[in-house]
């Protein structure tokens, strides 16, 4: 059997990917791109933006799926890994004590 290689995929990719997402879902709820900005407190421009490039900020990108009620799928983004061990969550639960300047 081979290993197999994780598909390196670019932001811009990624970007473009969301930003098409985004549209679809939008258009499924037959909204315009004005609807969808007022409902999520940005600009239609910016919207506009965001969904032919790909570049927005985060905010915007937040502020969108929050409109579109998918706001929850980002919070397993940056989620740890499960702990392997008892003492391992252990580590995680105490808290770290800092010195200036170390690392």
């Amino acid at each position: 059997m081979k290993n197999k290689v994780p598909v390196l995929i670019e932001p811009v990719e990624t970007g473009k990917a969301l930003a098409e997402r985004v549209r679809t879902l939008r258009l499924t709820r037959r909204w315009t791109r004005d609807t969808l900005a007022m409902r999520a407190g940005i600009s239609a421009a910016s919207l506009k933006r965001f969904e032919t490039t790909g570049k927005s900020s985060l905010e915007l990108v937040l502020k969108a799926a929050h409109a579109l009620s998918r706001l929850h799928e980002f919070n397993e983004l940056f989620a740890p890994p499960a702990a392997r061990s008892i003492v391992e969550l252990e580590e995680r639960a105490a808290p770290r004590v800092r010195k200036r300047g170390s690392i």
